[in-house]
């Protein structure tokens, strides 16, 4: 292959899979308790305004009331943008077992790095699930623990077709890269910065295992799937198994879920 790439990232990038996702949901843990925390207290304050509203008759009264009711609305959004994020980790979760499932990546005849990729990342979504349902749940709303149903279709569309191990990793790759796009973007979405530094790190953990599974699937496209290893052989290393991870500058967003897409109805 001909693209010129750094033999040593792939090495680099699967060993800061798990230290970046251990950053992230220590940081990400104490971040949703101090926004739980400010939004619970928020929302206390603005029921005794509204209450105390509904008590002073006329104009003065709806005042309190509209004055109160955005910030409402930002918490119910919140919440709606949690529920959405808890979704598309449990496609991923479920979508990874199924991987499992196949003899070439959980099997005998798996390759070793893969599978143990596959296997701890399956484990970080399910903590980053339960760490987005337990901020719902303590801000009230009803945890999801349903899949995201858009994606779910394009999901069970592809599972006849799961044949190989390249045609896992794409799918893998899409689903990870629509994370990490939905969870850029609702940084600019969600009401706090407690929030927003939440949604920031856990991105950073799902670019990551995109970027894995780009130098992964160079290598299996390159028909060199026996150097998908740890530590790998570096002098065999064709020339696409580094750069490939990082195709863009800046992480784009187009294909980031809605808020409301899998919030529970």
């Amino acid at each position: 292959m001909s693209n010129s790439i750094d033999d040593r990232a792939l090495l680099a990038l699967v060993e800061e899979s798990d230290d970046l996702h251990a950053d992230a949901m220590r940081d990400g843990r104490e971040q949703l308790g101090d926004y739980v925390e400010a939004a619970k207290e928020a929302r206390f304050e603005q029921s005794r305004a509204i209450g105390a509203g509904a008590i002073v008759a006329g104009a003065a009264g709806a005042a309190v009331l509209g004055s109160a009711l955005p910030a409402f609305a930002s918490g119910n959004q919140d919440i709606a943008i949690l529920q959405t994020a808890a979704s598309i980790e449990n496609l991923a979760v479920a979508t990874y077992g199924v991987a499992l499932t196949l003899p070439f990546i959980g099997g005998s005849s798996a390759n070793a790095v893969v599978k143990t990729f596959v296997m701890k990342t399956k484990a970080q979504h399910e903590d980053h699930a339960a760490g987005f349902n337990a901020a719902v749940k303590n801000l009230g709303g009803k945890e999801q623990n349903n899949p995201d149903p858009k994606y779910l279709k394009y999901v069970n569309s592809q599972k006849p077709h799961l044949t190989d191990a390249g045609k896992v990793t794409a799918l893998a790759i899409a689903l990870e890269d629509v994370a990490a796009q939905t969870y850029t973007k609702n940084v600019t979405l969600v009401s706090t910065s407690d929030l927003r530094q939440t949604f920031a790190s856990v991105a950073g953990v799902e670019a990551q295992h995109k970027a894995i599974l780009l130098a992964v699937q160079a290598l299996i496209a390159g028909g060199a799937p026996q150097l998908i290893a740890l530590p790998p052989n570096l002098a065999k290393l064709p020339k696409a198994a580094g750069s490939v991870g990082f195709p863009d500058t800046f992480y784009p967003i187009k294909s980031a879920s809605p808020a409301s897409e899998g919030a529970v109805k």
